[in-house]
């Protein structure tokens, strides 16, 4: 069910193919058009990265996505991990400090 005009899938009945934005490093432009859908993103991003087996992808590639991310979203993408997976985040912990150290000031607001 569609408004008049507006032929546009909603993004949360898309399939995302993270592998091939991480093999890549890009977000296709206008994929991500408000925060809501920035933060379908890296909830469905999280739940891919805890979900495929390891070596999938590297820290590199991830670093290249979430750098295209806002840097709330990229606060939230930590969040959410550590939500999901408190464990996993010793894997993460080269990527999450150099993301926090950038953004130390967004942690307090």
């Amino acid at each position: 069910m569609s408004r008049s005009g507006d032929n546009a899938v909603p993004f949360a009945v898309l399939a995302v193919p993270f592998q091939d934005y991480l093999v890549s490093g890009k977000i296709p432009e206008g994929l991500i058009t408000s925060d809501y859908v920035g933060q379908q993103f890296v909830e469905r991003l999280v739940h891919y990265i805890l979900s495929v087996p390891s070596g999938s992808y590297t820290m590199s590639q991830l670093g290249k996505l979430l750098e295209q991310l806002d840097p709330r979203q990229q606060v939230f993408f930590f969040k959410r991990l550590k939500e999901n997976s408190p464990e996993s985040l010793k894997d993460f912990a080269p990527l999450y400090y150099g993301f926090m150290a950038e953004f130390h000031a967004l942690l307090f607001t």
